[in-house]
C-alpha cells in the first residue's frame, strides 16, 4: 500500500469506528516509527503484534487485499531507460501489422480465425519486454525463458516482420502452413507450436494452462541444473505473460505453493488483466486482480499491482478526500468492461459523474483526455518500473498483475465489447479510426487496403529496436537445437542380466530399475540421467536409488529420516538426481517437459525417465504429454503396473486398458509394450541412442508390468524385429499339423498366449506365437509400406491359419493392425474393453476373456 493513499483507505472505515481518536493516535504513533526508524523497524514491530493478536485469539489476520491501485509509488519509479516516444512508435507499428496479419487471413479465407483484441491489450507488456529485459541465448548469458500468451501470437509474428525474420509473404500467410511454400511463403502458425516452427517458437502455450504450470517447472529445473553443477543459470529469468481467464485453468494454480516453497526469484508471471475471458467477464460481479492478489500473496508469491497509468498519478495526487479510491473499490469488473468499451463522454458521465468529488477531479479534462486515461499495463514507464522490480526482487517468485483493455484502441469495433475475443473483420472506417488512434503513417488507401507498415531500415525506430535486442542478445523467440552428442554404453554393461535372463522370474518394472541403477554408474551418461517419479518410487522398487543417487532438495535435508538406520533410507541432498514430485502427475510431466526439452532450452542433453501409474499418464496429463510433443521432447516415460488385468486389486480407476490408443495418436511418441526383460532392454538401448546420439525429436513410451513370472533369453538376432514391433518367439505342436493358427500376444498377456499355445500343441493343433512388442510401430510401419510389404505382412507370410491376437487393452489396439493381415487370414482380436474391477489377475483374465484357456478357445473356433 502507498503510503499517501492509506488516510482514503482508512477513511471509509470511519463510520464503523467506535473511537476514531484513538485510532488517529495509533495511526499516528505508526507513522512516526516509520518516520524516525525506517520500515524495516516498523515490519519488526507490526509482526510482533500480529504474534500477540494471534496468542490472545483476537480472530484478527492481515487483509491479503491492498488498495485497487499500483504497488510502485510514483516516487519509487526508476527513471525510464528508453525513448518513450520510440517506443509508443514501435508498438503502434506492431499492432498494426499484428491486425492486418489476421484481417486479411480472414477477408481471404472466412475460416482461418485468428484473434487481435488479445495482442491489442498485451503489447505494451510484449514491446517492455523485448526492449529491456528479456534475453536471448549468447555465449555469455544463457538466455531467458519466455512464455507469449498463445492468442497474441500475431504480435510476436509483427516484431519478427520488423527484425527481418519473417517477410511479408509469411505474413500474408498467417495460419496457411500447407499453402504457404506454394507461395515461396512461410506458414505462421495459429499459436506458439515449435513443432511446425522449429527454429522460432521455443514453448507451446496455445492449451491454456499448461504455459504457466511448465514454466514454474522449467524455473525449478534451472536451479536442479545449478545446484547439481551441470550448468549455472543464475542470472537468468523465465518470463510468462498469461491470461487473466487463463488463471482459472487448474494447471494455472497448482504449482503456485511449489514455487513459493523453492524461492524461485528466477520467475516472472505477468498476468494480463483485460479483464475478459472469451465470452464475457473473467469476474463481472467482482475483481479478478483483488482475487488473484490475495491467491498469489498467499501461496507466498511477491505481487505488483500494475493498476493505473502515469495520467492517473495527477488525478490521484489532487484526490484529498479518496473519492478515487471508493469509487476504484466499489466498481466491479463487469462495470469496468463497460467504462472501456465506452467512449470519453460517457466515462465522464457515468464514472466521474458518480459524486462531486469526482466531478470536480474531472473538470478541465476534455473528452478525449478522459477518453486517453490509461491503464496501468498500456503505459510503458510503469510497466518498466513493474517489470525492474520483479526483475530485481529476491527470496519470491514474482506476478505482476497488469490491468488493460481487451482489445485496446480498437475503438467501437472492438475495445472492451463481450464479442472481441471473436472480432476479426473491420470495416474502412473501423481501420481509418485504428489508423488515426495510433497516428499511423499510412494514406486511408493503405489503412483500408490492410498494407503492412515497416519503417525504413536506417529510421531512428528501426536502429531503436535493433540496437535494444542487440543489447539483449538477438531476436526473440528462438529455438535452438545445439547440444552435445551423449554416448551410451553398450548394452551388455547394463543390461546382459536382461538379455540373458536364463529363467529368472522377475517383473519388467524390476528390469527397469535394475539398469536404470547401472546407467547411473556411467560416468558420461549417468550424471544427465534425470529419474523422475510422482510419488510411488518404492511402489516401483525404486528405494535404492534413494542412496544411490539421492532425491534432489534445494536444502538439503535438515532431518534424520525415520528409516536412516535401513539399507534403504530416504535420502534428500542438494545435489540430489531424482526429482520426486509428490502427489502430483502434472508436476511430474512438467518436470518431465523440462528436462526433456534441456537440449534445446538449455544446450545441455539430459535424459529424463518418468516412471508412474500407467493409467495415470495419458488419461490424467495426456494434454501436458502433448505439449511435451509439440516441444519436440526427448526422453522416455514408463507406464508402470499397466494392463488392466496386471494390477489386480486396485480396480477400475487404477487399471489401464487405454494408454497405449493414446500414445498411438501422437506422431512422435513410439509406443511399446515389451513382455520380456530382454525385450525392454532393447527398446531403452535403441531410444537412448535415437533421443542423445542421434538426437532424433521423439519420445518413448514404454508400459511395465509389476508381475513376476519367469523371463526367458532374448534370441539371437531379434533386435531390429524388436524394434519394428514384433518377432517370432515360438512354434509349439507338431509340424506336420493339419490345423495350424497364429498367435499374437503383447505385454503381460503374452504369458498367457504361450499357455494357450502349449494347450492347443497338446490338442496337436500347430501354433507360431509372435511376441508384439509395439502396435502402434506395426501399424505405422505398414502404412508407410506398399501393400503386403510391411513387418507384420512380412511375420505372418510364414505363417498359417487365422490369426489370434491379445492384449492386456482395449481391442481397438489389436484392432489397429487389421489392415496389415495377409488377405484371406482370418483375425480375431481379444482385449479388456470396459471397466476395470478388483479380484486376482487369474479372475480377471478369465473375465475379460484374455487368459489362455479363451485364447485357446477363441483359436480353436476360428479353426472350424
Amino acid at each position: 500500500m502507498n503510503a499517501p493513499y492509506e488516510p482514503h483507505v482508512n477513511a471509509m472505515l470511519q463510520a464503523l469506528d467506535i473511537d476514531p481518536q484513538e485510532t488517529a493516535e495509533w495511526r499516528e504513533a505508526l507513522l512516526a516509527l516509520i518516520g524516525t526508524q525506517g520500515p524495516a523497524r516498523a515490519r519488526q514491530i507490526l509482526d510482533e503484534l500480529a504474534i500477540v493478536a494471534r496468542q490472545q485469539r483476537t480472530g484478527w489476520q492481515p487483509d491479503l487485499n491492498t488498495p485497487y491501485m499500483n504497488t510502485i509509488a510514483v516516487e519509487d519509479q526508476p527513471d525510464f531507460p528508453g525513448d518513450l516516444a520510440t517506443e509508443e512508435r514501435l508498438v503502434a507499428i506492431m499492432r498494426w501489422n499484428a491486425l492486418a496479419m489476421v484481417v486479411r487471413a480472414n477477408q481471404a479465407y472466412g475460416e482461418l480465425g485468428g484473434h487481435i483484441a488479445s495482442y491489442a491489450s498485451v503489447a505494451d507488456l510484449f514491446e517492455t519486454g523485448f526492449h529491456h529485459f528479456f534475453h536471448a541465448r549468447t555465449e555469455q548469458h544463457k538466455g531467458d525463458l519466455v512464455f507469449f500468451q498463445p492468442h497474441s501470437a500475431p504480435g510476436v509474428y509483427a516484431r519478427a516482420f520488423l527484425e527481418g525474420r519473417l517477410s511479408e509473404a509469411d505474413l500474408m500467410h498467417y495460419r496457411q502452413e500447407i499453402t504457404a511454400p506454394d507461395s515461396g511463403a512461410r506458414g505462421l502458425s495459429s499459436y506458439p507450436h515449435p513443432w511446425l516452427m522449429p527454429d522460432f517458437w521455443q514453448f507451446p502455450t496455445g492449451s491454456m494452462g499448461l504455459g504457466p504450470i511448465s514454466s514454474i517447472y522449467h524455473a525449478r529445473f534451472m536451479r536442479y541444473l545449478t545446484h547439481r553443477q551441470l550448468q549455472d543459470c543464475s542470472g537468468r529469468k523465465v518470463w510468462g505473460v498469461f491470461g487473466d481467464g487463463e488463471m482459472d485453468e487448474p494447471e494455472s494454480m497448482s504449482a503456485l505453493t511449489l514455487a513459493a516453497r523453492e524461492k524461485l526469484d528466477n520467475l516472472v508471471w505477468v498476468v494480463n488483466c483485460n479483464l475478459q475471458r472469451l465470452d464475457g467477464p473473467v469476474r463481472g460481479n467482482g475483481r479478478i486482480i483483488d482475487e488473484l492478489e490475495k491467491l498469489f500473496a498467499g501461496a507466498g508469491w511477491n505481487v505488483i499491482k500494475l493498476v493505473w497509468g502515469s495520467d492517473w498519478d495527477g488525478l490521484l495526487a489532487r484526490d484529498t478526500s479518496g473519492a478515487l479510491l471508493r469509487a476504484f473499490a466499489n466498481t466491479v469488473d463487469g462495470q469496468m468492461q463497460t467504462f472501456a468499451a465506452k467512449d470519453g463522454r460517457y466515462n465522464r458521465d457515468n464514472f466521474f459523474g458518480q459524486n462531486e468529488e469526482l466531478a470536480r477531479l474531472a473538470q478541465g479534462m476534455t473528452d478525449e483526455q478522459i477518453d486517453r486515461l490509461k491503464r496501468g499495463g498500456h503505459d510503458i514507464v510503469k510497466i518498466h518500473a513493474a517489470y525492474a522490480a520483479a526483475a530485481q526482487h529476491r527470496g519470491q517468485p514474482t506476478v505482476i498483475l497488469a490491468h488493460t483493455k481487451k482489445g485496446f484502441g480498437m475503438g467501437s469495433a472492438g475495445q472492451g465489447k463481450m464479442t472481441t475475443h471473436s472480432q476479426k473483420k473491420f470495416d474502412e472506417q473501423d481501420l481509418i479510426a485504428y489508423r488515426n488512434r495510433f497516428d499511423l503513417p499510412l494514406s486511408d488507401e493503405q489503412a483500408t487496403g490492410l498494407a503492412f507498415y515497416k519503417p525504413a531500415d536506417d529510421s531512428a525506430e528501426m536502429r531503436y529496436l535493433r540496437e535494444h535486442r542487440a543489447r539483449l542478445g538477438g531476436s526473440l523467440p528462438k529455438r535452438e537445437t545445439t547440444c552435445d552428442r551423449l554416448p551410451v554404453p553398450a548394452l551388455a554393461n547394463y543390461g546382459q542380466f536382461a538379455l540373458q535372463a536364463d529363467g529368472k522370474e522377475m517383473s519388467t518394472t524390476m528390469a527397469f530399475v535394475r539398469m536404470l541403477g547401472n546407467l547411473l554408474k556411467d560416468p558420461q551418461l549417468g550424471p544427465r540421467i534425470v529419474p523422475i517419479v510422482a510419488d510411488e518410487a518404492r511402489t516401483f522398487g525404486m528405494a535404492n536409488l534413494f542412496k544411490q543417487v539421492g532425491i534432489y532438495s534445494s536444502v538439503g535435508q535438515r532431518y534424520a529420516p525415520e528409516d536412516i538406520g535401513s539399507v534403504l533410507s530416504y535420502r534428500e541432498a542438494t545435489d540430489g538426481q531424482i526429482l520426486e514430485e509428490g502427489i502430483s502427475e502434472a508436476g511430474a510431466i512438467a518436470s518431465w517437459t523440462a528436462a526433456a526439452t534441456s537440449y534445446s532450452v538449455h544446450g545441455l542433453a539430459m535424459l529424463p525417465f518418468y516412471i508412474y501409474y500407467s493409467m495415470f499418464g495419458f488419461q490424467r496429463v495426456g494434454d501436458a504429454i502433448w505439449a511435451a510433443a509439440d516441444q519436440r521432447a526427448r526422453g522416455f516415460l514408463l507406464g508402470a503396473t499397466s494392463g488392466r488385468t496386471t494390477l489386480g486389486g486396485e480396480g477400475l480407476q487404477h487399471q489401464d486398458g487405454s494408454s497405449h490408443l493414446v500414445a498411438a495418436t501422437i506422431p512422435n511418441c513410439k509406443a511399446y509394450d515389451p513382455a520380456f526383460a530382454g525385450e525392454l532392454a532393447v527398446i531403452l538401448d535403441a531410444g537412448m541412442r535415437e533421443m542423445v546420439e542421434q538426437q532424433v525429436d521423439v519420445f518413448y513410451y514404454v508400459t511395465l508390468m509389476n508381475e513376476n513370472y519367469a523371463q526367458p533369453d532374448l534370441p539371437a538376432g531379434v533386435e531390429a524385429d524388436v524394434l519394428r514391433g514384433g518377432y517370432r518367439f515360438g512354434v509349439y505342436g507338431p509340424s506336420d499339423a493339419a490345423q495350424r493358427v497364429t498367435l499374437l500376444g503383447s505385454g503381460a498377456i503374452l504369458t498367457e498366449v504361450v499357455k494357450a499355445a502349449q494347450q492347443l500343441a497338446a490338442r496337436g493343433v500347430g501354433v507360431e506365437v509372435l511376441s508384439i512388442t509395439s502396435w502402434s510401430e506395426l501399424a505405422r510401419d505398414g502404412m508407410a509400406q506398399a501393400e503386403n510389404t510391411g513387418h507384420l505382412a512380412q511375420l505372418l507370410a510364414s505363417t498359417q491359419g487365422p490369426v489370434i491376437a491379445a492384449t492386456d487393452y482395449v481391442r481397438a489396439v489389436p484392432e489397429s493392425v487389421r489392415a496389415f493381415v495377409p488377405e484371406g487370414r482370418r483375425y480375431r482380436t481379444l482385449g479388456t474393453d470396459g471397466f476395470g474391477r478388483s479380484d486376482t489377475r487369474a479372475a480377471l483374465r478369465r473375465f475379460f476373456a484374455v487368459d489362455a484357456d479363451s485364447i485357446a478357445q477363441a483359436a480353436q473356433r476360428a479353426l472350424k
